[in-house]
């Protein structure tokens, strides 16, 4: 009772912040100052069918959802699909999946009075969170209503778990109200369960179920005959400060003609990383253009969203980011289903599993900094014959983990039977 009194004083002492936030986020991605009232739970629509409601809060997780969301479509047909994110990005990305399929609103923030307005607007028949995404009063609220919640595709890391062990009654309780949880792997299944959660199931990960959408690989073929006859280097998804030295790695790296396609993982960077490339004297093109690569390009910019899977059917040799420096990794599925060969850094700890099975597949390889990234592209890319079988290898990794949809979909027929 103390800590969930202790989590409420905090919430109201720092809803000035929260405005702030959003003002402050605002100035580089205007969507942060739209829609604001859904953030406290005031919504314009109205469902008129039953709803079945799927949070994913970002990018990724939005697209990880979507085999499930389209299984949970077809099976539940009657059923209105809801979905909820709390990035700008993120909405965009389910709308461009969805369309007029589903409902797109934010998730409010959890203040028990913005939750408790979410759920008698939207009166959801099943919940389900994405990944690790646990509100205590989101989670209270739906156990009061009856409402079961599914925390599917469920990954926590050691780092994460230590956060959530400081708040441990407020974990235990939350995670206790659950009705399933589906985690990614054994290890991930373990950590929750040392925090509370119970009847864990291992279900896989939903990412490697994300069908490539043809137009995308069209994309990323037409993407690679601009490029011309050049070796491709991609840089995916980097961070504040790893283009520095993903510049710098460039710079040693011995292949005639060598590219790379740079592209940061955040949108409202683009101008910065462009900054970057000036200061350095680069010659370097912009995927917004839309133009013929000059033979004298060094660098292609990737300042688009939604086109990871086309640049990764443009390259040759892929380096996930989010990896030379902590921040923990990025998705590198999407880049094994293409068949891509992958290179990453030492901290993949959000995708620990999946990254340590692709190395042990011969698909991807683990460099400790930027003069090794150097070394290992230079050796890779002057050898062909290495490059596809490590493409074979990535390839066949990822079919080999197919399946999660299916799993994840029987738990949320056990929680709600097809009408």
């Amino acid at each position: 009772m103390i800590w969930r009194i202790g989590y409420r004083l905090l919430l109201w002492l720092l809803f000035p912040w929260a405005l702030m936030h959003l003002w402050w986020r605002g100035r580089r991605q205007p969507g942060y100052r739209e829609h604001i009232g859904e953030r406290f739970g005031w919504y314009q629509v109205r469902p008129a069918r039953p709803v079945i409601w799927l949070h994913a809060v970002s990018v990724g997780e939005t697209r990880a959802a979507e085999p499930l969301a389209r299984a949970l479509a077809a099976r539940y047909s009657g059923h209105e699909l809801l979905l909820t994110q709390m990035t700008p990005t993120g909405r965009e990305t389910a709308q461009q999946l969805f369309g007029d399929a589903a409902t797109i609103v934010y998730l409010p923030y959890d203040y028990p009075g913005a939750v408790a307005r979410f759920l008698t607007r939207f009166r959801p028949r099943l919940g389900i969170l994405m990944e690790t995404e646990i509100w205590f009063n989101l989670v209270e609220g739906c156990a009061r209503r009856g409402v079961p919640l599914l925390l599917a595709n469920a990954r926590l890391s050691e780092k994460s778990a230590r956060g959530y062990q400081r708040a441990a009654p407020l974990t235990r309780a939350a995670l206790t109200r659950l009705a399933a949880v589906s985690a990614q792997t054994r290890e991930d299944a373990e950590r929750l369960e040392r925090l509370g959660a119970q009847g864990v199931e291992v279900t896989g990960n939903l990412k490697f179920d994300v069908a490539l959408a043809p137009r995308l690989l069209v994309l990323g073929a037409e993407l690679k005959q601009r490029i011309g006859q050049r070796p491709v280097l991609l840089a995916a998804s980097t961070r504040e400060g790893e283009e520095a030295l993903v510049l710098d790695a460039l710079a040693r790296i011995r292949v005639e003609g060598l590219l790379l396609l740079l592209v940061p993982r955040h949108p409202q960077r683009f101008g910065e990383v462009a900054t970057v490339l000036e200061q350095r004297a680069l010659r370097y093109a912009r995927r917004s253009d839309n133009r013929a690569v000059s033979a004298d390009c060094r660098v292609l910019l990737g300042d688009s969203m939604g086109e990871m899977a086309a640049y990764y059917a443009a390259c040759d040799l892929a380096f996930i980011g989010g990896s030379l420096l902590p921040y923990g990794g990025q998705n590198l599925i999407e880049a094994c289903a293409v068949g891509r060969p992958l290179m990453f850094g030492p901290h993949m700890y959000n995708f620990a599993e999946a990254s340590r099975l692709a190395v042990a597949a011969g698909a991807a390889i683990e460099v400790a900094d930027a003069p090794i990234l150097a070394e290992r592209a230079e050796q890779l890319l002057s050898n062909p014959p290495t490059l596809a079988r490590m493409s074979q290898a990535a390839l066949a990794f990822s079919r080999a983990h197919q399946g999660a949809t299916a799993r994840n979909l029987a738990i949320c027929e056990r929680l709600l039977p097809p009408v």
